[in-house]
């Protein structure tokens, strides 16, 4: 038998729970506008305004702003408004800006308007850019302006990337061959004498062909670390760039790519024989 004391069926009001639970409910509720907030002003479809895009353009402090704003001009440029030419300026300063994701996200863009002086002048310095996937860009920029200056970094896209190293030291971790790679993803570690450590991280998209200073190399400034086959988009874009600008000297690479035994997908296989096919052609008419 329960004492007289103790509490049974105690009966609490909806009044109640609905207070009760109501600080929780609207933490909930905080945090999921705050997450969709900080998704829909990241969100690169959102569509911009002209202040907008011009308040973007100038926030070098967040690259994604930027960025966003560029491929914004890029839909308006690839639509033929001309009010774009108003940002003209701003993205020649952005093409030559030390940040990276600028440069290569310019030289994409500066491709829309193949009537620009401006814009293919600007493209025929980012072609000999440091970062090898701004020249990347650059290169098939300059096709829409019918220049092939633009060529020898298509057919690097097809040929494994050599990474040096850029100090003196031991490497003390890296990946394995075969290792998918996004631009960005850490390859090794480099200790140098003084016990400094610097990562080495892929500047390109693809994996790894082959690592060539394993575990515990002593290696030099300009020694071959390893190299990196590209990805298949970026292939995919080298192939049909070569379709118009390649020579005759490069039917054998292109059709390397073709071969059955290839160890490439079947549309990569189908462009290079599309791309071999056009290179002959059009070389034999010469």
């Amino acid at each position: 038998m329960m004492e007289n004391g103790n509490k049974k069926g105690i009966t609490v009001s909806p009044t109640a729970r609905m207070r009760a639970s109501g600080p929780i409910l609207l933490l909930a509720i905080l945090f999921v506008v705050a997450v969709f907030l900080s998704w829909y002003f990241t969100w690169f479809g959102r569509g911009l305004s002209d202040s907008e895009i011009s308040q973007y353009l100038a926030d070098d402090r967040h690259p994604r702003h930027v960025q966003h704003a560029l491929l914004q001009i890029q839909e308006r440029m690839e639509k033929g408004n001309g009010a774009v030419r108003q940002w003209y300026p701003r993205i020649l300063e952005l093409a030559a800006s030390p940040e990276t994701e600028f440069r290569l996200t310019a030289a994409w863009l500066m491709g829309s308007d193949n009537h620009s002086n401006e814009f293919h002048q600007a493209l025929l310095k980012l072609i000999h850019d440091p970062e090898p996937v701004v020249r990347r860009n650059a290169a098939l920029a300059l096709l829409r302006f019918q220049d092939s200056n633009g060529r020898p970094e298509l057919l690097a896209i097809l040929q494994p990337y050599s990474l040096s190293a850029p100090l003196q030291g031991m490497v003390v971790s890296t990946l394995r061959e075969g290792s998918p790679l996004a631009r960005g993803t850490m390859l090794a570690r480099i200790k140098s004498a003084d016990g400094n450590v610097q990562e080495i991280r892929s500047p390109l998209p693809g994996k790894i062909d082959k690592i060539l200073a394993t575990n515990g190399a002593n290696v030099s400034p300009g020694d071959r670390l390893l190299t990196i086959t590209s990805d298949e988009e970026s292939v995919w874009e080298a192939l049909r760039g070569l379709a118009l600008a390649g020579q005759t000297e490069d039917a054998g690479l292109v059709e390397g790519y073709a071969r059955p035994d290839a160890n490439v997908s079947e549309k990569i296989r189908a462009q290079a024989k599309l791309t071999a096919n056009a290179i002959r052609a059009r070389n034999e008419k010469k």
